[in-house]
């Protein structure tokens, strides 16, 4: 089999760098259908809340922010239930469900990163180590010969080969998951800020009609 023959050719450092591809791979799928799971509209899901809440349906707000994914639901809902328990400061609410969803967010694509930063360095490794039998095995021969030494820089240049490979779509997909994360942490900033207003504005509205 052509796959086995390049692993065994590539010498142990190739597998070491199968390894971390798979790793990179399950993390990068898994990060993906977490974004495509919680992918929602904001728009329309403050238009819903916000309609909800001028008819001061605090349970029903709060229902439709539990039946809906993402991070921006969560957060939303901390607002809607400090506001119902009368904190001054809404935001302060909100933003520690940030807090609590941000890690969540973030969680494994430091190690993706890491991956992608390792995987050439990795390849380098197998280029020097096959590198060092090529000298042995000039070392070794009373003549010099380029079948002696055809094996060990072949092995040298699979696992350089192989690092590269890996590390460029792995640091691509790094990069795409880190755009999603600030486009999903900057709905939340523009959900909180809405939310925010909204609740002043109405606290507005109820003064002036005391008065």
């Amino acid at each position: 089999m052509f796959f086995m023959k390049l692993m065994n050719a590539g010498g142990p450092v190739m597998w070491v760098i199968l390894v971390c591809s798979v790793l990179a791979l399950f993390i990068f799928l898994t990060k993906v259908f977490q974004f495509h799971r919680d992918e929602i509209s904001v728009r329309e899901l403050l238009r819903g809340l916000f309609n909800v809440l001028q008819r001061n349906g605090i349970v029903e707000a709060l229902t439709l922010c539990d039946n809906t994914p993402g991070p921006v639901a969560k957060l939303l809902s901390a607002g809607i239930l400090a506001h119902q328990r009368g904190d001054a400061n809404i935001r302060a609410a909100i933003d520690d469900a940030a807090l609590e969803e941000l890690p969540k967010l973030e969680r494994h694509i430091s190690l993706l990163s890491t991956l992608s930063t390792i995987l050439p360095l990795l390849g380098l490794l197998g280029t020097v180590l096959g590198m060092l039998s090529a000298f042995e095995a000039i070392q070794a021969s009373e003549y010099f010969s380029v079948s002696a030494i055809g094996t060990p820089l072949a092995r040298a240049l699979l696992t350089t080969a192989a690092g590269l490979t890996v590390a460029i779509p792995c640091h691509i997909g790094c990069n795409y998951l880190i755009d999603r994360v600030e486009s999903i942490t900057l709905d939340m900033e523009k959900a909180a800020l809405e939310l925010t207003g909204f609740f002043e504005r109405q606290n507005q509205m109820s003064e002036e009609e005391q008065q």
